[in-house]
């Protein structure tokens, strides 16, 4: 009958528009690995003449050119947290006009395209710092993430203050900001694997962040890692946005023909009108 030759047609069609879907799914995967692999080449010295190579001290990174020392951070940026100031307080709720960065923040930066946090969910009062742990920290402090959705890290666009579930730091002069981001983001698997400890909610705690060391080129061959990974990830971004309108155009084009065949409107070759 008509109404099985449509039915046919339509699960075939869906079945091959679903395949398509899945395939793109599958490249937009292979993306984000490539996004890793330019971080951790990046910190290899690939993307400029760093001279020779050898294996690194640290154990999130295979080989690093011997020219960039493996320099512990708390040397070169202040290490710092946040505190949320008691609720049993409601005059220190109010007012509220310090942008404050909580768990909430993290799906800002979740999948590493966002690198600067400029609007907070929340916001914390002058009181409730001043009668609290918390730290107004400057424009620029590095921020990660170290409880429930750890090893997500961004870079503070105002000044801010944090909650008690973020390490920060505030870099020195022998230390770009972007720089320490790129080398955060690069460890976030050894962060997770081998420092998280939890079985509920993976917590990383402040001796392993104080211990934590990275590469150190200059602060001139810092600003040029950052310009080679800035072009090859813009590519990057550019074929999974592209890859990201095609699948949408393609969950569009399915309902269409799913509607049309509901509402009688679906012409299937060698079925009658």
């Amino acid at each position: 009958s008509s109404q099985r030759a449509i039915a046919d047609y339509l699960d075939t069609e869906t079945a091959r528009i679903d395949a398509l879907i899945a395939k793109k799914g599958s490249m937009r995967g292979l993306i984000v690995s490539r996004r890793m692999n330019v971080l951790t080449e990046a910190l290899r010295g690939s993307f400029l003449d760093a001279g020779e190579v050898a294996p690194s001290p640290l154990q999130w990174l295979d080989v690093q050119p011997l020219a960039w020392p493996a320099a512990k951070l708390t040397f070169l940026a202040s290490l710092g947290s946040g505190h949320t100031p008691s609720r049993q307080h409601p005059e220190w709720w109010t007012d509220c006009t310090i942008p404050w960065i909580t768990t909430g923040e993290v799906a800002q930066v979740r999948d590493d395209r966002r690198e600067v946090v400029a609007e907070t969910r929340e916001r914390i009062s002058e009181l409730g710092l001043a009668n609290s742990s918390a730290t107004l920290h400057p424009a620029g402090t590095v921020f990660l993430c170290r409880t429930a959705s750890a090893g997500y890290s961004g870079i503070m666009g105002v000044d801010m203050a944090t909650s008690q579930d973020f390490a920060t730091w505030t870099c020195g002069p022998r230390l770009l900001p972007r720089f320490l981001l790129l080398c955060l983001r690069a460890m976030r698997q050894d962060l997770l694997g081998r420092l998280a400890m939890g079985s509920t909610h993976k917590t990383i705690y402040m001796p392993d962040i104080e211990a934590l060391r990275i590469p150190l080129p200059s602060i001139a061959e810092q600003q040029r890692v950052l310009d080679a990974v800035d072009e090859r990830l813009s590519r990057l971004d550019q074929v999974a946005d592209g890859l990201a309108t095609q699948v949408r155009l393609l969950v569009e084009h399915r309902q269409a023909l799913i509607t049309a065949a509901v509402t009688g409107e679906l012409q299937v070759p060698g079925v009658a009108a």
